[in-house]
This record gives C-alpha cells, structure tokens and sequence, in this order.
C-alpha cells in the first residue's frame, strides 16, 4: 500500500517506519528541510531505542522515502496519515491549527479516492472539522479515520508493533477494511482492532492519558500523605497492587510526569469538557498535584540546607523520562530553574538529553561527560530520572566526589537503608 505519513516529528517517524517494515512504500513529508536531509542519511533527529536501525534498513531496502513535497506525496498515496503537532494554547485547548492547514492541502491535491487517517492527538469533534476542510477544496470522495496512538517514548516501536489494542474510528466500510488491512501484521496474536465512531475513538486517547496520568498524581498524593504519618509508600504500592482490581503499572511515587503527552492532553481535556459546559473535577486535581509535586525535590533540599545562595548540586536524569532525550515539561527544569533561582549551581549529566538541556538552560548549568563527574565537588546529589545505569551506586566513589554525603533519590530506585548504612543522608519520596 502507498502511505502518506504528513508530519515527520515523533510520532510520524515511528508510525511510517513501522508500517514501512511491513513492505508498505511509505513516505514521510516535513517542512524542515535539514530534517529531511538528515533523515535521508539515516540520521534521526530524537533518540528512541531501535528506531535508527529501522529507518536506515527500510531506506536502504526502498520502501522508506522522505522529502518536503506535500502536494506529490498526496497524490501518490492511497492513505494519508496526518501527524502534525497539536500544541497547547494558553487556555489548554489543543491548537489545531497545523492540523487544519494540511486538511486544505489534502483537498487541494485530491486526485482519487484516499482515506486521510488521523494520527495526531485532537479535541473531539475534530474528524468532522478535517472533513469539512477537504470537503471545500475537493469533488473527490474520500474518508476521514481516527486513529490515535498510544506510543509510550521509549518503547514506541514495541508498542507499535505489538500493541494492546488498535482504536479505528470511522463511518465506512472501505475504511474499515483499509484500517484492517494495514494493521493485520501486528495484531496476529489476536489483540484488537476496535472499530467506533470517530468521537469515540478522539476521546479514547485523552481518557486513556488522563487516567494514566492519574493514577501518578494519586500514588504522588499517597505519598506525601506516607511522609505525614510516618508510612512507606513502597509498601503501599505493594499492598494495593497485589489487587486485580487496581494492579502495579504508574504507580511509582516520584517527582512528577513530564513529555509532550500527558501535560498537554490533561489541560486538552479540562478545556474541551469546559467548552462543551461542563467543569471537571478530578482531571484539574490530577494537574495540580503534579505540578506541585514537581517542586517537591527543591523544597527537600531546601529544607536540608536552609539557605542555598553558594552551594553547588548533582543532578543526574534531565529527561521527563528513561530512553528518551525528551525535555518537554521534564520535572528536572523546575527543579533546576528553582536552585539556580535560589542562588546555588548545578552539574548535570544525562544519558541522551545532556544536549537538548543544554538547548533549554544554556551555560547557566554545568554538563558532565558522566555520571560521577557531575558529583565532584558537590553538597549533593539529586537524581531526577530513573535510567538503568543510575540505579546501582558505586558509593565510594560517589563518598570520594561529594563534599557531603547527602542524596535526594526523586524515584525511589534507591535502597535507603543501605545508603543510609554507608554513611548518607538519604531523602526519597514517601519513603522512611
């Protein structure tokens, strides 16, 4: 099948990589000009794991193209996939702008029948407002589908070919039975592909995000409670998730969710639910804890050192999250724009986002080549994001770099009583 993925960011590149290597001729089409010629050298511009290796592969075997031609590429294609961003406006609401634009350029370039699929995340009632869109530049027919994703950073090419579930939403039988046809090679071992109406299918996506979301911003809320009366909210966790009824997954206390998913697709729903005339009350909840929660490094530090105006920090994991370079709304920048404002320095070290943080923050932070680098000289160390690689401490080592035996642990990847038997000072969250 001929595929047209618009929009080469994320979402786009693992979308028509995957369907690329399943013998589709798939093309994926930017603006951005360096980014396509970088991506036709094989080079990707985010870090996912295993997505390189794919796109080199099915570009050298002739099924993955890229280039900035959206009229050509439109009418080459038998389905067309729209994965442009959606940002958020100042009130929350989804910018559609993007999204609406290449709607017209569909129209404009309708030489035959196509099914337009959308991809990129979109407030409900958005597949009618595309349909319409194409509707005034074309005689053509054509169908409009939504089809969120629900690709997790860092594991996206898994969750692409292997997923739990497959959401089509559409109003035809022909794209119905396009929709199965391109699924087909990652739903053999029998997970769904569940057809709905399109309004469905859009408020499927930002449920599912706010109720992952959610579940975070509670076990963050247990956890300040645990600190309160004394409990341990590792033991919580266990003694919940052992239910059927509740389970383990995004149950972690920590220091907040970031990424350019959930944040933006929670205040997306507050603001659609508000503009259809009805206040929500629990999302809003679920973006105030998490947004507090986010300071909550800073005020143990804080609370530790008194006045931090000349005392210098680690800090390890700049990501929102482990196997991604991503910085969006990562709990790492208000924990550092917070010491820098307070007048101490920082020494940072990720694995992947030490360059797009030094994007962000500029030279007002130190970047290490290591982890152990970051911690020399410094009052503590503070670890912001889970990777693997933090996760077992060469404690001498760490003895031998800080000036003080101090560790903030913002995941709780770290045993406290073993930290705490080295001769450490160890503050984790909801944990004794």
């Amino acid at each position: 099948m001929k595929i047209a993925i618009l929009g080469s960011g994320y979402v786009g590149l693992v979308v028509g990589t995957c369907f690329a290597d399943t013998g589709n001729r798939t093309t994926c089409v930017d603006v951005d000009e360096a980014k396509i010629n970088r991506l036709r050298r094989g080079e990707v511009p985010i870090y996912e794991p295993g997505l390189e290796e794919l796109i080199q592969r099915n570009v050298a075997e002739g099924r993955l193209f890229f280039t900035t031609d959206l009229a050509a590429t439109i009418r080459g294609a038998q389905v067309v996939f729209i994965a442009v961003g959606t940002p958020g406006d100042e009130d929350g609401s989804a910018d559609l702008t993007h999204v609406l634009s290449v709607a017209e350029t569909i129209g404009a370039n309708m030489n035959d029948h196509k099914v337009v699929v959308l991809k990129s995340t979109v407030p409900v009632g958005t597949n009618h407002k595309v349909r319409d869109r194409i509707a005034a530049h074309t005689k053509q027919s054509f169908d409009v589908v939504s089809n969120p994703e629900f690709l997790k950073e860092g594991a996206a090419i898994d969750d692409f070919t292997k997923p739990d579930r497959v959401v089509v939403g559409c109003e035809s039988a022909h794209a119905r039975k396009v929709m199965e046809e391109l699924y087909a090679p990652f739903l053999r071992t029998g997970k769904p592909l569940l057809v709905m109406d399109p309004a469905s299918a859009e408020m499927t996506k930002y449920a599912a995000n706010a109720m992952l979301a959610t579940r975070i911003s509670f076990m963050n809320e247990m956890a300040r409670i645990c600190e309160a009366v004394g409990a341990d909210v590792n033991q919580v966790r266990k003694g919940i998730g052992t239910d059927v009824r509740i389970g383990f997954p995004f149950l972690f206390a920590g220091v907040g969710y970031g990424g350019s998913c959930f944040p933006k697709d929670v205040r997306a729903l507050v603001s659609l639910a508000k503009e259809h005339g009805y206040t929500p009350h629990i999302v809003p909840a679920v973006e105030k804890v998490n947004e507090e929660q986010k300071r909550l490094l800073y005020q143990k530090v804080k609370q530790h050192f008194g006045d931090l105006a000349g005392r210098h920090f680690a800090v390890w994991g700049l990501a929102f999250k482990p196997k991604t370079d991503d910085m969006r709304e990562a709990p790492s920048v208000a924990l550092i724009e917070a010491l820098l404002a307070a007048g101490a320095t920082v020494t940072a070290f990720d694995p992947e986002a030490n360059r797009e943080a030094q994007r962000l923050l500029g030279d007002r932070v130190r970047f290490a080549d290591n982890a152990l680098a970051a911690c020399d000289g410094a009052d503590a160390l503070v670890l912001v994001t889970e990777w693997s690689a933090f996760r077992h401490l060469d404690l001498d080592e760490i003895k031998a770099r800080l000036k003080q035996r101090v560790l903030f642990d913002g995941r709780n990847i770290w045993d406290g009583e073993r930290v705490r038997s080295q001769g450490f000072t160890y503050y984790g969250i909801g944990v004794r």
